[in-house]
């Protein structure tokens, strides 16, 4: 659902000189609950959630692509975002980041370190004693370490 969502979406939102960074969306008894997050480089203010939401519920409602009632939330990522895609990481190369792993790497599932490097297809992590080269499609979760 998420891709269908994000390909109907993000034109919409980007018209809007916005970026479409994140789609969560969680079904459950009385209506679900779809959350975007957007984001830009000024920084995103109440009034433009209040754009996004305007424009993204025409939009569902005409399309209709989730079945039943939900309710839309939209808001930025805030400062511990998910990354997800390798535009995500590459934005944030030098970034402290905490991560999830698929599977065992070097013997362990979870890391936290500096995001030194983004390739096609793959992470390196600067860990306190070495560095950690992970496969993107192996990251479970990924989160900004918020620094405030």
């Amino acid at each position: 659902m998420r891709d269908r969502l994000a390909a109907l979406l993000a034109p919409l939102v980007s018209d809007l000189g916005l970026e479409l960074w994140e789609i969560e969306y969680n079904s459950r008894a009385g209506g679900g609950l779809l959350r975007l997050y957007i984001d830009s480089a000024a920084g995103i203010t109440i009034e433009d959630c209040e754009r996004v939401s305007r424009a993204v519920s025409a939009v569902l409602d005409a399309d209709d692509p989730i079945a039943g009632e939900y309710t839309l939330e939209v808001s930025s990522p805030g400062l511990d975002r998910v990354l997800r895609t390798r535009e995500h990481f590459a934005r944030f190369v030098g970034a402290q980041v905490r991560l999830e792993t698929t599977a065992p790497i070097e013997g362990r599932k979870r890391f936290s370190g500096r995001l030194a490097k983004v390739g096609a297809d793959e992470i390196e992590l600067e860990l306190d004693d070495r560095t950690v080269t992970i496969a993107l499609p192996k990251v479970h979760k990924a989160r900004l370490i918020a620094s405030v």
